[in-house]
């Protein structure tokens, strides 16, 4: 294949521009779908339309009704394999799965009765301010967007917009933002990576149960612009 301009965008898999491999590590997200909610079943929440919905933890989870009326709940654990391993058999992870299961009766308990038909788990990339990064290579013929962090399904839409400015070489708004203008820092290499993704999901789950309070590797993080609150 050849082309005169190129757009990279790898997400979470081995990027094929090497400098990009310091900005962007892949964590695995996981989700689970219930049966079909009977009519009772969604009264009994009181959930008419088909809202998506999000907690405000730092490990939030997410749901949504499907159209056909089930409930699909995920998030709250974000897993890093060392090594920036991907594989098949990490889709499946049950002492997520259990997690999930608890804290969906917890958020439902109406719908004690409720079984869950569906289970998955798939790899989404990160960067270390939690939102994507914009850049070019090969003197502007390669543009790139990665880092989305999972919420790259409304945000892509943009992102495309940046890579075409940015391949046409125009001074444009989307261009001067300093969201495309600045990148993240980039993550140590292992074993520091591990051990610092490791330590500030520790961190924010202790935030979560101390009622939002961080802890000072937190803050020292939010010092430096690094994650959500960046």
């Amino acid at each position: 294949m050849r082309a005169r301009q190129v757009v990279l965008a790898t997400n979470a898999f081995p990027p094929l521009l090497r400098r990009l491999r310091a900005w962007v590590v892949p964590v695995y997200d996981y989700a689970l779908m219930t049966e079909p909610l009977t009519p009772e079943q969604r009264d009994a929440v009181g959930w008419r339309n088909r809202q998506g919905l999000a907690d405000t933890g730092n490990q939030f989870h997410y749901y949504r009704i499907t159209g056909d009326g089930r409930i699909l709940f995920g998030g709250y654990d974000a897993v890093y394999h060392y090594g920036n391993r991907i594989a098949p058999a990490l889709e499946q992870r049950e002492q997520t799965f259990t997690a999930l299961a608890t804290h969906f009766f917890t958020t439902f308990p109406q719908l004690a009765d409720v079984r869950f038909s569906h289970r998955w788990g798939g790899v989404i990339d990160t960067c270390t301010r939690f939102c994507p990064f914009f850049g070019t290579a090969y003197s502007g013929r390669l543009a790139y967007a990665a880092g989305y962090t999972g919420l790259g399904v409304g945000a892509t839409r943009f992102g495309a917009r940046v890579m075409l400015d940015l391949l046409d070489g125009a001074d444009t708004p989307l261009t001067r933002l300093g969201l495309v203008r600045g990148k993240p820092l980039p993550f140590p290499p292992e074993p520091a990576r591990a051990a610092g993704i490791q330590l500030t999901r520790w961190s924010l789950a202790r935030a979560d149960a101390r009622q939002g309070r961080r802890n000072v590797w937190l803050r020292t993080l939010d010092r430096f612009g690094l994650g959500f609150d960046s």
